[in-house]
């Protein structure tokens, strides 16, 4: 199995409980929300499929009272596949098939319908969409060798999920985010523009990245793994066509116009960027792949921070610099955008309710995500935050995954 794959699998897992009702450690009972399954009925007539053929879906939850006709669209991430193995494997999986999913999503943090968790978002129609083509909704080719056949139709889903919106009220919106976590945080880079089309002229449009910034980026053995990784995704899924065209015609490799930080200048719709400097996914798989560390050297340091040595974590601190140097130009000169880049050792924040908005969530300049994204989408004030780097940020969630199979 691909390791891109299985990693963020690992990530990007949200626990969906049976009961309707969950109760708190201090036995306060509490409600969780959970939204039913939409499928996209008319998505076979155009090819709109998923990895396995099944049709792709979304979760929605109206919005009500003032804001009932603001959008809040979330793609699901989840990894990708860049081979035959892995995208047939990933097929047979939630990751690939909305016959694996569950039919149910639990809605919290930005995705929440509860003021005191959400104050800004809570009352706007809020969409969640699956994620099933294995190439941030960019890909666009079909694989037959006779027996076996895999769709590769991400553009073709994203588009068909807006259609299937559009009557429901995303036509009429006067507000709207596109909004996406980790490989769905990617995917907001390559339709942020797009979506704002779609809109009404008059319609406040805006974009929000959640751990989707991948860095084009050297491995500790000065390999670009995550290079080579992005280059076989786009040839097998058909992607190149479906990437910004002022990027493609600039860079010698069009290919690399996947990596956020190649497309990041020539999107016009206002954009944020939620991320943080030392990634999990990034520290693992893109800095230290399995691949560059055959001994296991950092097995240690990647399950706790605390036991990096210190030449370890000069490397860290120089991934963060790398981060940070990337990501100047727009902390610079946009105007529009906003950026929440802490010191915490995670992956996707927006969508934990913990991370997002509670009494103990990250904050930076003693603001939490919710109010830093919430400040830059109403331009209540300037929203550019970038925290002190490790160990300094003692308000972080340190959230680092079981690494299963290492």
């Amino acid at each position: 199995m691909n390791i891109f794959f299985v990693a963020l699998v690992l990530l990007c897992v949200v626990t969906v409980a049976a009961p309707w009702r969950v109760v708190s450690e201090d036995n306060e009972e509490q409600h969780r929300l959970l939204v039913n399954m939409t499928f996209v009925k008319n998505a076979r007539a155009g090819g709109a499929l998923c990895l396995d053929g099944s049709l792709p879906a979304y979760h929605l939850h109206r919005g009500f009272g003032a804001g009932l006709n603001n959008w809040l669209l979330q793609f699901e991430g989840g990894g990708w596949c860049n081979d035959l193995p892995s995208c047939l494997e990933r097929a047979q999986s939630r990751r690939g098939s909305t016959r694996y999913m569950t039919k149910f999503e639990v809605f919290s943090g930005i995705l929440s319908s509860n003021a005191s968790q959400n104050p800004d978002f809570y009352n706007w129609n809020r969409v969640k969409l699956r994620y099933c083509d294995g190439a941030s909704f960019t890909g666009d080719a079909i694989f037959d060798n006779g027996t076996t056949r895999l769709h590769f139709k991400g553009q073709k889903i994203w588009e068909a999920i807006i259609h299937d919106l559009l009557p429901k009220g995303l036509g009429k919106a006067r507000k709207a985010l596109l909004s996406g976590c980790s490989a769905g945080g990617l995917a907001t880079f390559h339709h942020c523009d797009n979506f704002a089309k779609y809109l009404p002229t008059n319609a406040s449009v805006k974009c929000l990245s959640d751990a989707g910034f991948f860095l084009d980026g050297r491995d500790v053995s000065l390999n670009h793994t995550m290079r080579y990784f992005v280059k076989s995704l786009v040839t097998l899924q058909g992607v190149e066509k479906n990437l910004n065209r002022n990027c493609t015609s600039t860079l010698f490799f069009p290919d690399l116009c996947f990596f956020p930080q190649y497309v990041l200048r020539y999107i016009s719709t206002p954009y944020f960027i939620l991320n943080s400097a030392y990634d999990v996914f990034q520290f693992h798989h893109t800095l230290v792949p399995p691949s560059a560390d055959m001994h296991g050297h950092w097995n240690k340091c990647k399950l706790d921070p605390a036991a990096c040595t210190p030449p370890q974590i000069a490397i860290l601190q120089a991934f963060r610099l790398d981060m940070l140097a990337t990501l100047r130009p727009f902390a610079i000169y946009s105007g529009r955008g906003g950026m929440f880049i802490n010191s915490c050792f995670a992956h996707c924040q927006s969508e934990s309710q913990d991370t997002w908005f509670e009494d103990d969530s990250p904050r930076i300049n003693n603001k939490t995500i919710a109010e830093a994204v919430g400040d830059w989408y109403f331009s209540r004030t300037r929203s550019k935050e970038i925290d002190c780097p490790y160990p300094c940020d003692t308000t972080c969630h340190n959230l680092i995954p079981y690494p299963r199979g290492q």
